[in-house]
């Protein structure tokens, strides 16, 4: 019989700046995971739909503003961990307003997409990377 685990529905978000690069944020000391690199996003609310989450979770963490047609879905992770099951949507987004700041104390860096595999991220992230690659 498989353990019962809590299913985690988090959004997360392919930045895009015009030279193609996307934005990794490092996660902070104090968390889970910390100082991996990951997409930026959050964990929907109730009531929220994965992209008001990443409306909510862009302006929170990093100070820029999008709108839901900006966001175009891409994938989608699903990675067991020992205490739930992720389920994360991935969105792009090439048009938001505002320069990404990052506003909770995280590092952030533009990568590009062939250098995505030089920075640790968590193992949900990681079958993302060659299909970034792919599409950039």
């Amino acid at each position: 019989m498989t353990n019962i685990r809590p299913l985690l529905l988090v959004a997360a978000c392919a930045l895009i700046d015009p030279d193609g690069r996307i934005l990794l944020a490092q996660r902070p000391e104090g968390k889970s995971l910390a100082g991996l690199w990951e997409f930026p996003g959050g964990k929907v609310e109730q009531g929220e739909t994965p992209e008001e989450t990443l409306i909510r979770e862009l302006e929170e963490e990093l100070g820029i503003f999008t709108k839901v047609p900006c966001l175009a879905p891409v994938t989608f992770a699903s990675h067991t961990y020992e205490a739930f099951h992720l389920l994360m949507p991935l969105f792009i987004c090439r048009r938001y307003e505002g320069i990404p700041m990052g506003r909770e104390g995280q590092a952030i860096k533009w990568v590009r997409p062939r250098d995505l595999r030089s920075y640790p991220m968590p193992p949900a992230d990681e079958p993302l990377i060659p299909i970034l690659q792919d599409l950039l």
